[in-house]
């Protein structure tokens, strides 16, 4: 591949840091040349050094999206076994084709906290304190929960506290289908600047994607370019009385990301602050009845985009590892049988579908298991050229196959990080019952990651256990076959799924101490979970942190908290028509709080364990700066 000269930042998003262990550390980022790298990590005060050497193309996996945007993934083994809890430094170096060096320390502005010379983050293998959140939409009106993690990695270097062990987020990372207006514009400029790759559309009013932003329905109004084809509609009869449904049901898809170039577009306008300085946001292209809206929205996103030099420094700082959600596709993926059905016989549809499922791949999964993800890489990278994309509805097919997003982490205790989108366990029975978050034989490989663990930590998307009043309005709706109306993806929905998992906390094989880590929901709360009728009951502790920059509406969420409490207090009759009965439930209220148990608020979730999860502290790292514990009720 020939050297292309770009008058960009050599770095258009990153770095991040991705998996690290004592034997492995990698570093994603998005360059606007395809460069060759050098890199060295040691430990600045002991005087160590563990890799120090231009990087051989093994150790550089690099995919071009662009005619200036080059994904990579450096992927390193340390000369020798990293001691736990080192505070690793990394000088990362890139080399452009007449040999200049570029520093990311220096062409990256703002990467460095006061008084450092180079990036770095803390190695362990022992868990003791870590962060975890999920929903980051970039135009609700909130602060963004990143910032904290930049804090608290701040507090650590200087050290007034412990640094993070790693971030974990899990779920909705982007809203691909949910996009400001403003951030579409941006988009569209970036795509530009960039010579982000086009595509041929087929089954679309429009033939390529380089028509989308000239298209009348090109802004606030994508739902007229969704597909909506009368095959599906005949599908959509039996789940609406409604003669037209599209098959993409977000009620916010008026931006609805629809091609690749928009999907990496939108990774480096939400990572990285490079881009932001180089687009001009105007409402000339919005409609007119759109352009308050517009306003409103640009107010927003001018915070959030002034926000990005503190998120890429803490994201260059921390191990950081990602799972999808729906929102990092699009809303009910996977919900039901006749969703899938719908999406994946329309050739449109499918091919949207499979763009943001390759986004995440690229820009998020590809970095928490490089390693399991490699045959993946392999399959694949044929179809990029320097041209743009090969034969892409065979690539969207090979993504789309792909099975193996789950991971875990040989940290102690075990990190075990769920895919609750693409292993589900479908109704056979009808087309609107929510599909289980996962199968049979995904659960049974989850069971065999947990026997002979003392301790786990286990990552799901969605809680394991929700609040038990939604749980039944989602199954009410579901019975009247409107599952996709109230979102009714829930562990409890599905009956095998429930019973298999519900199985696995009684397996007396399973660990002894739980830790469920969650989001989704856009509230947070914390359960300790135990069997009843048994001793030696497994200790079970959910905690749920959503979202990072997402909430409730309030006064919802206040009456529903309310009446859980009342409809399902301790003594509840109704206790025992849930699929949980066997099970007690016990919650934690936030701190201030004498009565409420739901916390409605933006942030990030902290969590501190001790070596067994026996010691369980949860606390929500609020981003209007408030930090609230959830503690147990006085016996």
């Amino acid at each position: 591949m020939g050297t292309i000269i770009s008058s960009h930042s050599p770095i258009l998003a990153g770095p991040i840091v991705r998996q690290a262990n004592k034997t492995q550390v990698c570093i994603w980022l998005i360059t606007s040349q395809a460069y060759r790298f050098s890199l060295r990590l040691f430990d600045e005060q002991a005087k160590l050094s563990w890799f120090d050497s231009e990087l051989a193309p093994e150790q550089v996996s690099q995919i071009q999206v662009g005619t200036h945007a080059f994904i990579n993934l450096i992927d390193v083994k340390p000369e020798g076994s990293i001691p736990c809890g080192s505070r690793v430094s990394y000088d990362l170096t890139a080399i452009d084709g007449e040999g200049q060096l570029l520093p990311i320390s220096e062409v990256c502005e703002q990467l460095l906290y006061p008084n450092q010379t180079f990036p770095s983050f803390v190695m362990s293998s022992k868990i003791n304190r870590m962060l975890h959140g999920s929903c980051r939409k970039p135009h609700h009106d909130s602060e963004d929960g990143l910032l904290v993690v930049d804090q608290q990695i701040s507090e650590g270097i200087i050290g007034e506290a412990q640094s993070p062990d790693l971030l974990i987020m899990s779920g909705d990372q982007v809203y691909a289908d949910d996009v400001a207006g403003p951030m579409l514009v941006a988009i569209e400029q970036t795509i530009q600047q960039l010579g982000l790759f086009h595509e041929n559309l087929n089954g679309a009013e429009i033939s390529n994607s380089s028509e989308l932003f000239q298209h009348t329905h090109g802004y606030y109004q994508r739902p007229e370019l969704l597909p909506d084809t009368k095959a599906t509609e005949n599908t959509y009869t039996h789940f609406f009385a409604a003669k037209k449904k599209p098959i993409f049901t977000s009620v916010n898809a008026n931006n609805h990301l629809i091609s690749f170039a928009e999907v990496i577009a939108m990774y480096i306008l939400v990572w990285s602050p490079e881009m932001w300085s180089k687009v001009a946001i105007s409402d000339q292209s919005i409609p007119n009845e759109y352009k308050d809206l517009f306003k409103r929205e640009q107010d927003i996103i001018e915070v959030f985009s002034k926000g990005l030099f503190q998120v890429r420094r803490a994201l260059a700082h921390v191990p950081v590892y990602m799972i999808f959600d729906d929102h990092d596709v699009t809303d009910d993926w996977n919900l039901t049988r006749g969703w899938e059905e719908a999406v994946y016989q329309d050739e449109f549809a499918k091919r949207i579908v499979g763009n943001a499922l390759l986004g995440y791949w690229l820009c998020q999964g590809w970095g928490n298991t490089p390693q399991k993800l490699l045959p993946l890489f392999d399959t694949c990278a044929q179809h990029f050229t320097e041209k743009g994309i090969t034969e892409h509805d065979q690539l969207i097919d090979k993504v789309l196959d792909w099975e193996h997003w789950s991971f875990h982490l040989d940290t102690s205790p075990k990190i075990v990080v769920l895919d609750t989108r693409t292993q589900r366990w479908r109704s056979e029975s009808s087309l609107t019952k929510p599909s289980g978050l996962m199968d049979w034989e995904a659960l049974c490989e989850l069971q065999q990651e947990l026997i002979g663990q003392k301790s786990v930590i286990m990552v799901s998307a969605a809680p394991v256990f929700g609040v038990k009043l939604i749980e039944t309005i989602q199954r009410i709706f579901t019975f009247f076959g409107k599952a996709l109306t109230v979102d009714a993806e829930n562990w409890m929905a599905h009956k095998g799924t429930a019973s298999v998992m519900l199985n696995i906390f009684r397996n007396r094989k399973t660990p002894p101490n739980f830790v469920i880590l969650s989001g989704d929901v856009h509230y947070s709360f914390v359960y300790d979970v135990s069997l009843r009728f048994r001793q030696n009951s497994p200790h079970i502790t959910q905690v749920t942190s959503s979202g990072i920059k997402n909430e409730f509406p309030d006064k919802l969420l206040r009456w529903f908290d309310r009446l859980n409490r009342i409809l399902y207090s301790k003594y509840s009759p109704l206790n025992w028509f849930t699929k949980r009965r066997n099970m007690r439930v016990q919650h934690r209220r936030p701190q201030g709080q004498k009565v409420r148990t739901l916390l409605n608020s933006s942030g990030i979730g902290l969590l501190e364990i001790d070596e067994n999860c026996e010691s369980v502290q949860a606390t929500q790292l609020c981003a209007s700066g408030k930090q609230i514990q959830f503690r147990k009720n006085n016996p």
